[in-house]
């Protein structure tokens, strides 16, 4: 995932510190680098609210300030998102303080008096990381929406194939992916060789009937393999001498994690001429 240069220069940025003249200088040093939305408040008790408001994507907070200083400002953004990620840098004199504002939440640190190219650098990198990450979370949500979509869609032309093939077909059947039919109808269990039928199925049906075993292996080593059918023809002897043929068609079922699933398949039977 790419972030260009005109996504970067576009991250909003707050400035807090009790001194104008530090403001100014980033606020110059910002606009000088290309940066479009850079604001500034002198007061920390503000931060928070403005936060609330504009969701920076980086907030230079000076830690030594009156009233209300640095760290005070880190427990009540960090109150607010408890869980996320500030994008807060450190601005400090004070060796000691630094350790302690990473444990606050802050993510960088910049020491006072300030080096440009090391302040030019190291915003830079926290806004990188900051709008890429932002970035890959809108490219999740997106996806995860789209997943939930196509598999609404996916279900509900599920839904309109079942009924269509109980339309279309004289019987219908499922079975998961250990081979146990969890749906029949008409005489699959017999002809999948899976005993006398179960409910929904033609119970007791012709129970002395013999059927074709050849058609049926073939058949079935397709299913061993997970792979489709299309109208394979399966015979049928009956105990009064009569012959039936059955068309039979199926296919894997395969779920959105890309797993078998199981079997599901038609079948109706051929009138003779």
């Amino acid at each position: 995932m790419m972030l260009s240069e005109t996504d970067l220069l576009k991250g909003k940025v707050l400035i807090v510190d009790d001194q104008p003249a530090h403001v100014h200088l980033l606020e110059r040093l910002l606009g000088d680098a290309g940066y479009l939305n850079v604001s500034s408040t002198t007061d920390p008790e503000q931060v928070r609210a403005l936060h609330r408001e504009h969701h920076y994507d980086l907030i230079l907070l000076d830690l030594q300030m009156p009233v209300l200083d640095g760290f005070g400002v880190l427990d009540a953004l960090r109150a607010d998102d408890p869980d996320g990620v500030l994008p807060v840098i450190a601005l400090t004199a004070q060796p000691g303080h630094r350790l302690r504002a990473l444990q606050a939440g802050a993510r960088d640190f910049i020491n006072k008096p300030f080096d440009m190219v090391e302040v030019r650098i190291r915003i830079r990198h926290m806004l990188e990381v900051r709008l890429l990450h932002e970035k890959l979370k809108d490219h999740n949500l997106a996806l995860e929406r789209a997943v939930q979509e196509r598999t609404a869609a996916l279900q509900e032309s599920e839904a309109r194939f079942r009924n269509l093939t109980e339309l279309a077909a004289d019987w219908y059947w499922e079975q998961d992916a250990e081979g146990t039919v969890t749906r029949a109808s008409g005489p699959v269990l017999e002809m999948l060789g899976r005993g006398n039928p179960g409910p929904g199925s033609e119970a007791g049906a012709d129970a002395g009937s013999t059927w074709d075993a050849v058609g049926r292996q073939a058949m079935q080593t397709k299913m061993d393999a997970r792979l489709p059918f299309l109208d394979f023809i399966v015979n049928r002897l009956r105990t009064d001498g009569s012959r039936q043929q059955f068309r039979v068609s199926g296919e894997p079922m395969i779920d959105r994690f890309c797993r078998f699933t199981g079997y599901r398949g038609v079948g109706t039977e051929v009138l003779q001429g």
